[in-house]
């Protein structure tokens, strides 16, 4: 996939995004932020806050700074920023492969369901990680390639055909400790057989 490809495919998810995806992804973003170490005043970074699903679980009075591909996706952010009343929270429009902030300027970083969405998901670390001070947690939840043999197969198989859904399914997660040189402190999931791994990292730089 490439940018005008995910900015196609998330413009025509934007109005129903949560209707399909927040019942499932919002358990597993409170208790990621829970274990973070996240707290009320750090000033934090969400890359790829879709339609701001995630913004109502943060820590209280933390500052939040979402950025996003897809305009019709920050769109629902406003939205439901609006509507809970999160003065905390302002929300870019940017691409996380080429954020514009300047060097350390959050304690911490996030990205919800995204890993697989970009591009360019080294570059997209490599990014979070410069914006991120030293030390800070770099919280990552995503679906990543099974480690059994066959299970890997099939999903690396059906990978081009999950891409024109608007995800890719062969990314394993050592790409974040080989490829991303992101220490990760914990992996763990919702319960045993959760599709979905929650990783919290400490950015080494």
């Amino acid at each position: 996939m490439n940018r005008e490809q995910v900015k196609e495919i998330y413009s025509r998810y934007s109005s129903v995004y949560d209707t399909f995806f927040a019942h499932f992804f919002i358990p597993r973003i409170r208790m990621g932020l829970k274990r973070s170490g996240i707290r009320s005043g750090d000033r934090v970074i969400e890359v790829g806050v879709g339609t701001g699903i995630s913004l109502p679980h943060y820590p209280e009075n933390c500052s939040v700074v979402g950025i996003d591909l897809t305009r019709k996706m920050l769109e629902q952010a406003r939205l439901k920023s609006t509507r809970h009343g999160l003065d905390n929270v302002h929300l870019v429009e940017m691409d996380a492969e080429n954020i514009t902030f300047p060097d350390d300027t959050f304690d911490h970083a996030v990205a919800a369901f995204v890993i697989t969405v970009v591009p360019n998901p080294e570059r997209m670390v490599a990014e979070m990680k410069r914006v991120t001070k030293k030390g800070g947690d770099i919280l990552i939840f995503n679906h990543f390639c099974s480690k059994s043999g066959f299970v890997s197969w099939v999903e690396r198989l059906f990978s081009p055909l999950c891409e024109k859904w608007g995800w890719r399914s062969d990314i394993s997660v050592d790409l974040l400790s080989n490829h991303c040189n992101l220490p990760i402190r914990e992996n763990f999931k919702l319960n045993r057989l959760d599709p979905w791994s929650i990783i919290i990292a400490k950015n080494n730089k």
